[in-house]
């Protein structure tokens, strides 16, 4: 076999892991952003300033944000039930020391910090939780897109030839889920005079760049013979197309379909999508050709996992644009959002439980057909890391108000002490310093180029499978150049927030 079929079989025929283990490395971003969290208040409380130097912002960051998602998807993946454990218990550590030395300095009982706690008042303007979740599912693509060349990520985190979870494809649903979170539809949702139509015009403008980039990715994939597994999105489709037209369709129901009910729209259309593929030979077309023998004959046919799976991806898009409504209604204080998180615990079980019966009545989660299992899947797993992060979020703001004065990048800003009379005030973090402090934050950097992570991202990837031959690769190797491929795509981003670029003109 040649270099480039042995890298397409390397991909290939793969069934994916289970719920649980997938459940566990989504328990690790959050941890790594509670850990990094702790450590700036902890630097804080022993030092009176925050951490000023960029340099050792951008290693705090890279070491304790991202490293720890690279050894859990590589050598370390065989105890991915013991890292979560590990992580939570340093962080208690670290949160211990910290409240020690507040109870040092103040007679206030626990009680009592947990009262004014809940009545301290948050940026009502800003959900830093979304924020963290879209960068998140950027860098978690990113690793993945380089580690599955690699023998040290594990087949079962790859994505599943027909039916199976894998982290990966978990990672397709989860880039729809987030871009749907930021749709114009939801951002312009408080501004009733928009025209109806305006969002739509709005996309039409906006994929461009998208359609640009999959035209770009399919003739460089064929010019240089570059390895990819066809089933996936067919022959010429790829996931820029699959993502630009999802958007286009979504804007279009949208114009025509009330906003709030933007999750009936999405049921109805993932449940006739499930009913077709039932009853019809749709399912059999989609998986085995219009011969029954594979065939790639005709663009309907050559690309059918990619054209057929568009109705699955826009029941998810949708569903995800009523997630993104919901969470923009006011809140303001903080139990507010232990409200909001209950009602994220609320949906996430119910839709556990769907997805239990789903399965068991109609066929297993597939992302090659994008069927009603996965996009139930999709939307619980992504509420269940968009509910970790709110959580982890309200730890940094407690843990903050604990250390008068202490900040946190891409964490809620108090805007109002929670009661100004009480003897044991907790002091709203300045303005002028979170601002500074965002400046020197990886998130934030990813966040304003998100697209051009994704890209560069990608470009790397076709560069290290052209220059090294990544299926041989030791352990060693293997983790020396996804640290390093991750740190320049960390560092570009970087470099440019520091400069206030931003690559984004459509």
């Amino acid at each position: 076999m040649s270099q480039k079929q042995l890298k397409e079989a390397f991909v290939s025929n793969l069934n994916g892991t289970s719920l649980l283990e997938i459940s566990a490395g989504l328990s690790l971003p959050p941890l790594c952003l509670l850990c990094r969290g702790l450590l700036l208040i902890l630097y804080y409380l022993h030092h009176g300033k925050p951490v000023s130097s960029r340099k050792y912002s951008l290693l705090l960051d890279f070491l304790v944000l991202v490293s720890p998602l690279l050894f859990s998807c590589t050598v370390l993946s065989p105890i991915i039930f013991f890292i979560p454990v590990i992580l939570a218990a340093f962080c208690a550590g670290i949160f211990s020391k910290i409240y020690s030395r507040r109870k040092r300095e103040s007679r206030a009982s626990f009680g009592q910090i947990v009262g004014e706690f809940q009545k301290a008042c948050l940026d009502p303007e800003c959900i830093p939780a979304i924020i963290v979740f879209r960068v998140y599912v950027n860098v978690l693509t990113s690793i993945s897109i380089l580690a599955v060349d690699f023998p040290q990520y594990p087949r079962r985190y790859a994505k599943a030839e027909t039916y199976g979870t894998g982290v990966m494809d978990l990672g397709v649903g989860a880039f729809i889920f987030g871009n749907a979170l930021v749709c114009p539809e939801v951002r312009q949702h408080s501004h009733r005079t928009q025209p109806r139509f305006s969002s739509l015009a709005r996309q039409v403008f906006s994929v461009w760049p998208l359609i640009s980039l999959g035209v770009g990715r399919l003739l460089s994939v064929k010019s240089i013979e570059y390895h990819e597994h066809t089933s996936e999105y067919g022959v010429h489709w790829n996931f820029f197309f699959t993502l630009a037209l999802v958007r286009l369709a979504a804007s279009l129901l949208l114009a025509i379909f009330p906003k709030h009910k933007a999750w009936l729209v999405a049921l109805a259309l993932a449940v006739l999508y499930q009913l077709l593929l039932s009853t019809t030979s749709l399912k059999m077309f989609i998986l085995h050709g219009s011969d029954g023998r594979d065939s790639r004959l005709g663009f309907l046919d050559a690309n059918r996992e990619g054209l057929f799976s568009l109705f699955g991806y826009l029941a998810v898009y949708l569903a995800s644009v009523q997630v993104g409504l919901w969470l923009q209604q006011r809140r303001s204080s903080v139990r507010g959002w232990l409200g909001a998180l209950r009602g994220l615990a609320l949906a996430m079980l119910v839709l556990w439980v769907l997805l239990q019966l789903c399965q068991a009545c109609t066929e297993p989660v597939s992302r090659r057909l994008a069927n009603l299992p996965f996009c139930i899947w999709v939307l619980a797993h992504c509420l269940l890391l968009l509910g970790f992060f709110v959580l982890t979020d309200l730890a940094l703001v407690f843990t903050k108000l604990l250390v008068q004065g202490s900040s946190v990048p891409c964490c809620w800003k108090v805007v109002q002490p929670p009661d100004s009379r009480k003897k044991h005030q907790m002091e709203a973090v300045p303005v002028g310093r979170q601002d500074k402090l965002s400046q020197l934050c990886l998130i934030s950097a990813i966040n304003k180029n998100q697209l051009l992570f994704f890209l560069l991202a990608n470009v790397m990837t076709g560069a290290v499978n052209i220059l090294i031959d990544t299926i041989h690769s030791k352990a060693a190797f293997t983790l020396c150049i996804l640290h390093l491929y991750m740190f320049l795509n960390c560092l570009i981003m970087y470099i440019l927030h520091a400069r206030n670029i931003v690559l984004k003109f459509w």
